[in-house]
């Protein structure tokens, strides 16, 4: 069984994927793939810095993402570069690891934690999808208390989002994120009785 798990910007995505996987379920993230396709040695982070020039490397020889952030969210023709470079092989490694995993537990609880599952039409590939939503306010609220993030970025990357609307008419479940994690607890509790363990499993 594959979950497609989205959201807009720090709607809450990550701490539901921890929940879920607490509970069972096996998580790949779109990020952390992401992540390991830019770190040095790796064919795509030769492209980056062949493209952009070694001012996006930090002392260390990693890639600065702070300054990536500023130069994709203000130059869509860069945005659309980055993102033509990476989602195919993303995409890729989800089927991967999903196989891989399915080859050793067929019955495995498998989600996908998606920032674009939807603008990248990922659902002919799931089996579902769970939306986190959470209106634009809090988003900027918590986007503020994370180290790095300036107020043009995080116009920028709202501005950049799909609208909620959209998102949620995609989704075959919309859990809220407004309230506190016990709260969110408690809707991830009960997403996963009447969905996970409907369906057969343990």
């Amino acid at each position: 069984m594959h979950i497609g798990l989205t959201g807009g910007v720090a709607s809450g995505k990550s701490t539901v994927a921890e929940m879920l996987g607490a509970l069972g379920a096996h998580i790949l993230d779109a990020d952390l793939m992401a992540r390991e396709l830019v770190e040095p040695g790796q064919p795509a982070y030769a492209e980056i810095v062949r493209q952009w020039g070694p001012q996006y490397l930090l002392a260390d020889g990693c890639l600065d993402r702070s300054l990536l952030r500023d130069r994709i969210f203000s130059d869509p023709v860069a945005k659309k570069w980055l993102e033509s470079l990476l989602h195919p092989r993303i995409r890729q490694l989800f089927l991967d690891r999903s196989q891989s995993l399915q080859k050793d537990q067929p019955e495995a609880v498998i989600v996908w934690v998606v920032p674009l599952l939807v603008e990248n039409h990922y659902q002919a590939l799931l089996d579902q999808v769970l939306v986190i939503d959470c209106p634009s306010a809090l988003q900027i609220e918590r986007l503020q208390l994370r180290p790095g993030w300036s107020n043009a970025q995080i116009e920028a990357v709202l501005a950049a989002q799909l609208p909620r609307a959209e998102r949620n008419a995609a989704a075959d479940y919309v859990i809220s994120n407004e309230k506190d994690v016990q709260a969110l607890r408690e809707a991830i509790l009960l997403y996963w009785d009447t969905v996970y363990k409907a369906r057969g499993f343990a």
